[in-house]
């Protein structure tokens, strides 16, 4: 209309039932208003209403346009992630990106959270037979053993805690699990809980544990959580100058990322294939935990049931049980190994299940001497001290009790002060040398 036949500025507030003065704004910010107007495009839209924090959603803005000049996907789940990171660098840490404010602020701003590049099409995916012996064997040929990871989770359950200690009975805690078909690399274990704030982990170094814990809701992985995994792992690869193949299952936790050394291939559900961790991985860090609970000697440690920060490390030490071999074996039984022959998919799992059973066998026979006591000699060169009228200066054999009591004061030095996750191995290898003492 201001582009028409000319109009008094008196004759368009009448039209349109507003002061002249507004009309008088109006036409002097033209250029601003349509620009505004373009960029974000919502005919219905009669007001500019900016967000409680404009500098976040400037920042933000900024960044999606960019990735959207890029032609790179933009979903919820990432700009939430994206939104966090970018509130902590502006001095907001404590802001916590909901749903709510995301739809809020797409809505200002005219921003469609498309499916990811990965579920667009789905009626025009490859048969499960076809993704299985055509499309898999293409994709595998392009990587070695070493850069073909696959991940997933698992649940498993806290034993009952002793009472203060921030955690109740049977609490249910979700595993990430990632490795590599050679069992060379093992990504640390990321751990899903329910409680946000555990006090068994007030005063811990958690930036330097070989494992992380993260809450989530009733103790599940959410895309939140799993995209800031993914950012991390594609990370960490970057700094390894590794580009690697990461297999993975479609599901609603999982959302695609396009990243700079991680190249994410969903498993078609239809696939008779399975997992590599559904092969034996998982059941084999199970089965190690099981052992390691069983173990625990509540009247030797002179301690109550494991609360969760113990549960975190014999998880962690449950993860470094399982064997290289293992893991190799599970990835050729599940077709996921370049080398991976058509017998493979049905000779594997009976291997697996026999190595497994001689595994519990020697967790049983194990277990049937965790409940026996070391005899102390405290007599031992007391008869010599006698002779030379001198005060006996042998200290006598610790007990379990003060040894236990021992280890646990130096396990906690390294919560509190440890520089790098590395020492945490020299403390399991030691926990496990004591273990040994104990049961020969």
């Amino acid at each position: 209309m201001l582009e028409g036949p000319k109009v008094s500025q008196s004759e368009l507030a009448k039209r349109f039932g507003v002061s002249q003065p507004q009309i008088c704004r109006i036409i002097k910010n033209k250029e601003r208003i349509l620009s505004e107007w373009h960029r974000n495009g919502d005919p219905e839209r009669k007001r500019k209403r900016e967000g409680k924090d404009a500098a976040l959603e400037a920042a933000l803005l900024r960044w999606v346009e960019g990735a959207c000049a890029a032609d790179l996907p933009v979903s919820g789940p990432l700009l939430q992630l994206k939104a966090k990171h970018l509130a902590e660098a502006l001095g907001r840490p404590d802001l916590e990106p909901s749903g709510g404010w995301l739809a809020h602020f797409g809505a200002r701003h005219n921003l469609a959270f498309k499916k990811p590049l990965a579920e667009k099409g789905d009626a025009e995916q490859p048969t499960a037979e076809h993704w299985a012996g055509v499309v898999l064997p293409g994709l595998l040929r392009n990587y070695t053993p070493s850069e073909i990871y696959a991940c997933g989770e698992t649940g498993v359950l806290l034993p009952a805690s002793s009472p203060g200690k921030g955690e109740s009975a049977g609490d249910r805690l979700t595993l990430l699990l990632c490795a590599n078909a050679d069992g060379s690399e093992k990504a640390p274990l990321r751990v899903v809980g329910e409680s946000p704030r555990p006090r068994c982990l007030q005063g811990v170094n958690l930036g330097q544990m070989p494992w992380s814990y993260r809450a989530g809701s009733l103790a599940g992985m959410t895309a939140l959580l799993f995209a800031e995994w993914l950012q991390e792992f594609n990370e960490g690869m970057r700094r390894q100058g590794k580009s690697v193949l990461l297999l993975l299952t479609k599901h609603e936790t999982h959302p695609y990322l396009q990243l700079s050394n991680v190249r994410m291939v969903f498993i078609p559900p239809a696939t008779a294939l399975a997992q590599p961790l559904d092969h034996g991985i998982a059941s084999d860090l199970k089965g190690h935990y099981r052992r390691r609970l069983l173990r625990w000697l509540p009247a030797e440690r002179g301690t109550g049931q494991p609360t969760l920060l113990d549960a975190l490390h014999m998880l962690a030490q449950a993860w470094g049980d399982v064997r290289p071999g293992l893991v190799t074996s599970c990835f050729r039984a599940a077709g996921f190994s370049p080398d991976a022959e058509a017998l493979a998919l049905t000779l594997a799992p009976g291997l697996l299940s026999q190595e497994q059973l001689e595994r519990r066998t020697l967790m049983d026979e194990e277990l049937e001497h965790d409940g026996e006591t070391v005899e102390a000699d405290r007599d031992g060169g007391t008869a010599e001290d006698e002779d030379t009228g001198e005060p006996a200066a042998v200290q006598p054999c610790p007990s379990e009790r003060e040894v236990w009591g021992s280890l646990a004061t130096l396990r906690r030095y390294l919560e509190c002060r440890a520089t790098s996750p590395d020492l945490f191995q020299a403390f399991y290898e030691l926990e496990d040398a004591v273990h040994m003492v104990l049961a020969g």
